[in-house]
């Protein structure tokens, strides 16, 4: 099946040309893109966020296969839905949708299932795809749309992520989808994300679910963070780096109350 866009011409332009030109202008064409095994990049309507994930993306070597997570924000499908049979629709045209790694994650987790109704609506992973297409017109997408997991189970999936990923021989991207706290002042959200963004470049996937949790950070993606972490580090991550930090107060002017982005690499 064919996935159409759900918020093209609201989170980003409708009509190929205005898309590319935006893209374009947040790319920096002086990076020079290093393997990687994650990013973590925002979802937000690319006025407010596409600057801090074009310069994610323009550092990282995007190979030919791409795993997004991102989280559930409707509610709807599986708690960890895969789609993998057919392609997802942009305005920049399709991106194949990659069967045997849908396969390998299934076969590896109980929690991963076939499921497009969790997609079908959902922005968090669909504006990431356009970049992609830019930096990688030819790569294969896996869409991972994840809610409702206790740790243990992200810990879980995890691992069965790296393992899948292991079972193909080739490398894969993952990228992470999440905004951090929401409709706080820029002072107070700066305070709480600056936790969870310490737990990342520890790489301490049990320290940022529980920090997220205990400490009432309203960081969306918590969950697809979590278990992009994990599987990294069960594919032998080193390091993380926070490439940039940003909200919607520098877009708008209002900083009393703001959505907050980061955008980190892990290798």
């Amino acid at each position: 099946m064919s996935r159409a866009p759900a918020v093209a011409g609201r989170f980003y332009p409708g009509h190929p040309d205005e898309l590319r030109a935006m893209i374009q202008g947040y790319l920096e064409p002086e990076a020079a893109p290093q393997p990687a095994l994650a990013a973590v990049c925002p979802h937000a309507g690319y006025i407010f966020s596409g600057a801090v994930a074009g310069k994610v993306l323009s550092r990282v070597a995007i190979p030919g296969r791409v795993l997004v997570l991102g989280p559930n924000h409707q509610g709807l499908g599986q708690r960890a839905a895969v789609m993998s049979q057919g392609d997802w629709l942009t305005p920049l045209g399709e991106v194949a949708l990659d069967p045997e790694l849908g396969e390998a994650l299934k076969q590896a987790s109980p929690l991963v299932r076939e499921d497009d109704l969790a997609h079908r609506h959902e922005h968090s992973l669909e504006v990431q795809v356009p970049f992609l297409q830019m930096l990688r017109p030819d790569f294969r997408l896996t869409p991972l749309c994840l809610s409702m997991l206790s740790y243990p189970e992200c810990a879980e999936l995890g691992r069965a992520i790296a393992k899948a990923i292991g079972s193909l021989g080739e490398p894969v991207l993952l990228v992470a989808s999440t905004d951090m706290t929401h409709y706080e002042s820029a002072q107070s959200a700066q305070g709480k994300d600056e936790l969870a963004l310490g737990r990342i470049l520890d790489l301490d996937p049990e320290g940022l679910y529980h920090t997220v949790a205990g400490r009432n950070i309203s960081m969306c993606g918590v969950l697809p963070t979590t278990v992009a972490l994990a599987a990294a580090k069960e594919m032998g991550a080193t390091s993380a780096e926070l490439v940039a930090y940003t909200n919607s107060g520098q877009v708008t002017g209002d900083y009393d109350q703001v959505v907050a982005y980061a955008g980190l690499i892990i290798k």
